[in-house]
């Protein structure tokens, strides 16, 4: 009687690549330790796991993706869409993303919108069809067509920066609009009245910013549209110069500008300094994100601090649990933002 099992195994080597059970025999272990390696890491001793990968690698194992599929139901990948690669905020988000996912066994799909709600919508179709076991989206606000596909296939997503209040919507992240409130009455108590809002790419991140600068101005009875610049271009530090010249021919007595984020902030004290304008006692200047050279620009930038890298984290928790079919307890995990008054206002 022939094995079956014994001549698939011959097949497979047959065809010149390593298996789990070529991995298993040189070990002298099972083929099942050494496939829950592979896919459930967190369940094999480290020294054991270390050595079944240094035999995987000797031998040229790659993991089969779709047997893997087929034995599990799961296709370990998930789709993560970010709007931007050279921004740093999201940068960190997928550091603290990865750092989850990467022991679990699962790989990131990685696309990037540019801003576009279209790419958006497109990138979301695409991944689709890699059958993913879950989507992390940078944002609430997509096309209505995305949101209708994603309900219908069922496939779990967290979205991350925003919260929402709404029922089966899963998010981590902090209240924009409350940030950007925070950051105009902080100017607002150090005797500030003529502050103005920069800011530039006017996503929905950005625009939630400048409803809680507007509200805290509305307020205190000191808001004026003229001291509002909002451009569409992308976000740098040579910008943030090029707008700060824009702002002060449109409203010359303003005497506090704060920055959507520390990019455009920056390049703001860049032009300060050229222009030979005193920070803060004739311009305060604050930013938002708190990037890691905004602690020591000359003067250093008050700014938010915003908890990206944990934010990628208990996103990407999040989202284990619900493809695990797990409790999760609230759909909305509020993460907050830390003010981080120096020497720029």
């Amino acid at each position: 009687m022939v094995d079956k099992s014994a001549k698939r195994n011959v097949r497979a080597s047959s065809s010149g690549r390593a298996t789990l059970d070529d991995i298993a025999a040189k070990l002298g272990i099972s083929s099942i330790t050494v496939s829950r390696a592979f896919r459930n890491p967190g369940k094999v001793a480290e020294e054991l796991r270390e050595r079944i990968i240094k035999v995987a690698d000797e031998l040229g194992y790659v993991r089969n993706r779709a047997a893997s599929t087929l034995a599990s139901a799961r296709s370990m990948n998930i789709a993560v869409i970010i709007p931007s690669l050279s921004n740093a905020v999201f940068v960190d988000i997928l550091n603290g993303i990865d750092k989850i996912l990467r022991p679990r066994g699962y790989q990131m799909l990685l696309g990037v919108s540019h801003y576009s709600s279209e790419e958006e919508d497109a990138l979301v179709r695409a991944y689709l069809a890699f059958d993913p076991d879950g989507i992390i989206l940078p944002s609430l606000n997509y096309r209505e067509a995305t949101r209708h596909l994603l309900e219908k296939t069922g496939v779990p997503v967290v979205h991350l920066m925003e919260l929402s209040d709404q029922p089966h919507v899963h998010c981590v992240g902090f209240s924009q609009e409350a940030a950007g409130k925070t950051m105009t009455q902080h100017l607002l108590a150090k005797g500030y009245k003529r502050i103005a809002f920069v800011a530039s790419q006017l996503d929905s991140r950005t625009l939630a910013r400048g409803r809680g600068y507007r509200d805290a101005l509305v307020e205190a009875g000191l808001y004026d549209q003229k001291r509002e610049l909002m451009v569409p271009d992308p976000s740098s530090i040579a910008l943030g110069g090029r707008l700060l010249q824009r702002l002060l021919q449109q409203a010359p007595d303003t005497d506090a500008a704060f920055f959507c984020n520390d990019d455009l902030a920056q390049g703001a004290l860049f032009e300060c300094a050229r222009q030979q304008i005193s920070v803060p006692a004739q311009l305060a200047v604050a930013g938002f994100n708190d990037l890691s050279a905004s602690a020591s620009t000359v003067p250093s930038l008050t700014t938010i601090a915003t908890p990206r890298f944990d934010i990628g984290v208990q996103g990407a928790n999040m989202l284990l649990s619900l493809i695990e079919h797990q409790k999760v307890n609230r759909s909305s995990i509020d993460l907050g933002f830390e003010l981080k008054p120096r020497e720029s206002a």
